[in-house]
């Protein structure tokens, strides 16, 4: 304890503690790249107010107790704030938050304390003025005296009104983060281009906040939050006042807030949202409890930190340390090889976490994940956790380097990575542990169309061992069907018909159906038409392929990849020798098809065919189905009850057909 300390000893400690406090706050602030936990961060500077308040003498301008926040962000115009944004004083407990009211009572004796409790974004502080009744300026919380103009970034906040029916200077404070959903869309779109990835929402908020090309920001999707108003010449009596006057302004306010009649009914909201957390779309890490009463609030006043009269009270950590014990790879049900992280058991949320993905190699590579090594781990809205960043100072000697494999581990195929893409996938389609995707699309609607072959069926099917590969189908026998659950003689010859008609199918559903990488429906009806025959196709080069208009380099190097690899060229070979159809039929072939190179729209509802089997009427006989009206559609299919798509197909004068004129275009009526 402080207490115990010398003087030299403890100037020792607090210049150690500083030391150590600085790099992780450069770490999480700075660099993005947080090191320990939000927790064990708190505990450092708790320790170090601990001892300055025993000796004061030794506190000096420089320590981080003395500063209140983050420092202004570079780039942007600084602004001081009118008043001060102070941060928050943590607490852990029950027994902390007991205390922090006992405070309050020796101030303010005898008297009814009402509370107010919100739940605490994990987000960016923000001031934003408005004058005249419209929005002005916007600045960020900073160090709390002094924060960032970021005016343009903020007006792209969608939920943030321009405009408010009140003509007297106001300023509102808030929260700026992300949602879930946003960060997640971030993430993938950063991973495509090969850049790193945020490690939590907050930090994707405030990267997106320093952007300085306010069209990009929009794009990030932020939001704001509400909590806080201050109208020249007004004072509301309370802060759940405030809060009421901030939503009749139009101000986006949490919604999941309570008025608290005494602090017991602030511990319950706190206990509830501790259980439900994980179903909101954005990241909360505690509650703030505020005095309700603008009086006492005065009355309690501030210290040269923090607020007397409010409090956070933060939730068990989402963020623990744990070892590397090994990297393995599995296998996903679209072929994805991903690298995850077995882990040294650890408790995070109420749960023991024993894994984490890595992503993929190149994720390993920017963060150098190492076996042995200890990491960081974090849950942010996610059911499975991630690894944050790895401590390097904590490293022996001992840590081993991850080579990522260069085939499937499970069944031994060539690992494959398309040019420009970071994750190494399975090439064959039969591989046990994607086989069961490989089934259910090969059997889909749009592929080979087999009806009755589902989820359930499918699961019975590799569970008895009765289809190993995708070309079993076509073994199966009725005895081997009619012992399954819920299958009796008549769904058995139902299916074994439904399997038998798959041979009769379209060249071009084949193509789809057997799983090339990056060969949809298009695509396949253009390899098709174009080589008439699947041996052909199987034999193409890269240069042939690329000669097909809409074939890519990246799509040919997936064709020729797939039909090159043992496992396929097995695959087709079962699939022809099962009888199923390789030649494109003659009313397939180009010039042939009534709608060839033609645009349609479909709008409204057709009596005799759904939304699904229309387009792929369409685009059996060459036509094209779009979505929107343009000077470049030939035809508007019209059902009942049509949208606003009509209405531009008369503006612009593009003809359209009713289900009969429709049906007869397509040669079904």
């Amino acid at each position: 304890m402080a207490k115990s300390l010398s003087h030299k000893q403890a100037a020792q400690k607090i210049q150690k503690l500083i030391q150590e406090i600085e790099y992780h706050e450069k770490k999480y602030y700075v660099d993005n790249n947080p090191q320990i936990s939000d927790y064990e961060f708190d505990i450092l500077v708790k320790e170090l107010e601990r001892i300055e308040s025993q000796f004061p003498e030794l506190i000096t301008p420089e320590s981080p107790t003395q500063r209140v926040g983050e420092q202004p962000l570079e780039g942007f115009v600084s602004i001081e704030h009118r008043t001060p944004m102070l941060s928050l004083d943590n607490c852990y407990s029950e027994e902390e938050l007991r205390e922090f009211e006992e405070r309050i009572k020796k101030i303010i004796p005898a008297k009814k304390i009402e509370y107010v409790s919100e739940l605490k974004m994990d987000g960016l502080g923000i001031s934003i003025m408005y004058r005249n009744g419209k929005y002005s300026q916007a600045v960020t919380r900073g160090d709390g005296f002094r924060g960032d103009d970021v005016t343009p970034n903020v007006k792209t906040i969608r939920s943030l009104p321009l405009v408010i029916d009140n003509p007297h200077e106001i300023e509102v404070r808030g929260e700026i983060y992300l949602p879930f959903k946003s960060f997640k869309k971030i993430n993938q779109e950063r991973e495509k281009t090969g850049e790193p990835v945020f490690a939590n929402p907050r930090n994707a908020a405030s990267g997106s906040l320093r952007l300085l090309d306010p069209k990009a920001v929009a794009s990030r999707q932020l939001d704001v939050v509400l909590y806080s108003i201050f109208i020249e010449g007004e004072e509301r009596p309370s802060q759940w006042e405030n809060l009421k006057t901030l939503k009749k302004l139009g101000f986006k306010i949490n919604t999941n807030s309570l008025s608290c009649a005494n602090l017991d009914e602030a511990i319950s909201f706190y206990k509830e949202w501790y259980e439900r957390r994980e179903t909101l779309d954005y990241d909360v890490d505690g509650v703030v409890i505020k005095v309700n009463s603008t009086e006492q609030q005065k009355l309690l006043g501030s210290t040269a930190k923090f607020p007397r009269w409010s409090i956070s009270y933060k939730f068990p950590a989402r963020q623990a340390t744990t070892k590397i014990k090994d990297i393995i790879i599995q296998v996903g049900r679209t072929g994805a090889l991903t690298p995850v992280a077995v882990l040294e058991p650890v408790s995070l949320s109420g749960i023991t976490i024993s894994s984490s993905t890595l992503h993929n190699q190149d994720e390993i590579k920017r963060k150098d994940i190492r076996v042995n090594d200890t990491v960081l781990i974090e849950r942010s809205g996610d059911v499975i956790p991630k690894v944050v960043s790895v401590m390097k100072d904590r490293r022996t000697g001992i840590e081993v380097k991850f080579s990522f494999p260069s085939e499937c581990p499970i069944c031994h195929s060539q690992a494959f990575r398309p040019e420009g893409e970071a994750i190494y996938r399975c090439t064959n389609p039969s591989c046990p542990a994607q086989l069961k995707g490989s089934l259910l699309h090969f059997a889909s609607r749009r592929a080979m169309n087999i009806e009755g072959l589902g989820w359930s069926l499918v699961d019975q099917l590799l569970e008895k061992n009765l289809v190993e590969k995708i070309p079993d189908l076509y073994s199966l026998k009725y005895e081997d069907l009619v012992e399954l659950e819920r299958m009796g003689p008549k769904s058995s010859e139902n299916l074994l018909d439904e399997i038998e008609k798959t041979k009769k199918r379209d060249v071009t559903r084949l193509i789809y159906a057997i799983g090339i990488r990056y060969v949809g429906e298009r695509t396949a009806q253009a390899l098709a038409i174009h080589f008439e025959n699947l041996d052909a196709l199987a034999n193409a080069s890269v240069e042939e392929l690329t000669q097909i208009e809409d074939i890519g380099p990246k799509v040919a190097e997936s064709v020729v990849f797939f039909f090159k690899q043992p496992e396929n060229k097995e695959l087709v070979s079962r699939l022809k020798d099962a009888g199923l159809n390789f030649v494109l039929k003659a009313v397939e072939r180009e010039g042939e098809k009534p709608l060839d190179g033609q645009n349609l729209v479909l709008t409204g509802a057709l009596s005799s065919l759904s939304r699904e089997e229309a387009k792929e009427m369409i685009e059996e006989m060459g036509g094209k189905v779009t979505s929107s009206v343009s000077r470049s559609t030939n035809y508007v299919v019209v059902g009942e009850s049509p949208g606003s798509k009509l209405e531009k197909a008369q503006k612009l004068g593009i003809p359209t057909l009713n289900e009969k004129e429709f049906l007869k275009l397509v040669k079904k009526d």
